[in-house]
């Protein structure tokens, strides 16, 4: 196994951990990912890019629990607001460099704002979390296909999206 595998490996035990055995969490966390991982290694990250994204993939949603208690909710903007002091904490003992913290950070903090998106790692992990959200609140075919419109850029993003959904080709 490489560094770069163990550490997200560490990474997902934590964030399991992290779940308090919230099993949904969980599960939508692994599901995020695993798009994540896929969408990232066919359009081809570099390696770099790729580590930032699976592990902002594994920990996107990492605000929830928060907002639950403090909100009564889950709501984008308040993961957004509540995510940064967070990821911070969670990262500490993670051994990667500042940058790809910083860079971790913003993506986690950003995942709700589908605008000024600024890399391919951050389109990535919309359309990941949007492959699980669609299903998981049972999302309209109609909401899909606009999202295919609006959201989705990747190539991998679009197969899947479509797959997934049976929508028409395009």
């Amino acid at each position: 196994m490489t560094e770069t595998q163990q550490t997200i490996n560490n990474v997902i035990a934590k964030m399991i951990a992290y779940s308090d055995g919230n099993k949904h969490d969980i599960a939508h966390f692994l599901k995020v990912y695993t798009y994540a991982r896929m969408i990232g290694e066919m359009e081809n990250l570099t390696e770099r890019k790729q580590e930032i994204l699976e592990i902002a993939a594994v920990i996107h949603d990492i605000a929830c629990p928060v907002c639950r208690v403090k909100y009564g909710n889950t709501n984008g903007s308040n993961q957004e607001k509540e995510s940064p002091e967070l990821v911070e904490n969670f990262l500490k003992d993670v051994e990667i460099d500042d940058e790809m913290k910083e860079r971790i950070n913003y993506l986690v903090s950003h995942h709700h704002t589908y605008t000024n998106v600024d890399g391919l790692d951050y389109r990535i992990l919309l359309e990941a979390d949007f492959l699980v959200n669609a299903d998981e609140s049972e999302m309209s075919e109609n909401a899909v296909e606009t999202a295919r419109e609006r959201v989705f850029e990747t190539n991998t993003g679009k197969k899947l999206l479509t797959s997934i959904y049976k929508l028409p080709a395009r």
